[in-house]
């Protein structure tokens, strides 16, 4: 009998995020925002353990408080990815999910989703959508992907994909994509090692390097949308829906 496979959460979070300084410390809803995803995570069956990867001594000491494993970061790290990579070479694991730490409305059921398709042998990394809401077909900050018949991923893009050119007949399926993945050890292992390509730096979408180096990507739908946090009127839009479910 095969030996189960060990499967490791890790939470980015960086302080000195650009657009909102700070976010993971943010109040929302009466808790720092990095509360709400590490209790989602730590609420998952399918995660073995949950690690917090950050670059600041502030967020280590709330974890600390919080009795959350923590490990300290480079700053110097350019993505999540790769402080998820950082983390992977102090603990092991055969699956690593990249629990993003600024998605405050993340549920136990976005990771089981994400852990699905690693029934397959032949997956290496996953991520997620959901349907596209109409007002954001055409929002180049709602990622869209398109996938194969068996859920791989073709391309992710911030422009309207499928484009709908004979607007006639009904109207084509829009994906938006939820920026959470989860790697075999293999793949995560390959990311720092190459080079951004030349799609992502396009795009800005680094998910788009591992399309073009052929590893299989492969995109699990959810029903449950997210908000990643980025602006003061995403907090204030995340704090009206969390405390909905109070």
């Amino acid at each position: 009998m095969s030996e189960p496979q060990r499967t490791l959460g890790v939470i980015p979070a960086r302080l000195a995020s650009t657009r909102l300084p700070r976010k993971v410390l943010r109040e929302i809803a009466g808790r720092p925002l990095l509360a709400w995803v590490v209790d989602a995570s730590r609420a998952c069956p399918q995660l073995d353990a949950v690690i917090v990867a950050t670059d600041s001594e502030e967020v280590a000491e709330l974890c600390r408080r919080h009795s959350w494993p923590c490990e300290l970061t480079s700053p110097d790290l350019p993505s999540g990815t790769d402080r998820v990579h950082a983390v992977a070479q102090l603990h092991h694991a055969d699956i690593y999910v990249n629990i993003q730490g600024d998605e405050p409305l993340l549920r136990p059921d976005h990771i089981a989703a994400l852990l699905k398709p690693f029934a397959h042998p032949h997956v290496d990394v996953t991520t997620l959508k959901v349907l596209c809401t109409p007002e954001n077909v055409a929002n180049p900050n709602a990622v869209k992907v398109v996938t194969a018949a068996d859920g791989r991923a073709l391309y992710f893009s911030r422009a309207t994909i499928p484009y709908h050119r004979e607007h006639t007949g009904p109207a084509p399926t829009y994906w938006k994509h939820i920026g959470l993945y989860a790697f075999r050890k293999a793949a995560l292992n390959l990311f720092p090692a190459l080079p951004p390509s030349a799609l992502e730096r396009t795009e800005r979408l680094e998910q788009l390097r591992f399309l073009e180096n052929g590893l299989s990507l492969y995109v699990e739908p959810t029903e449950f949308d997210t908000i990643g946090v980025d602006t003061e009127a995403d907090l204030m839009l995340a704090e009206q829906l969390l405390r909905q479910r109070i």
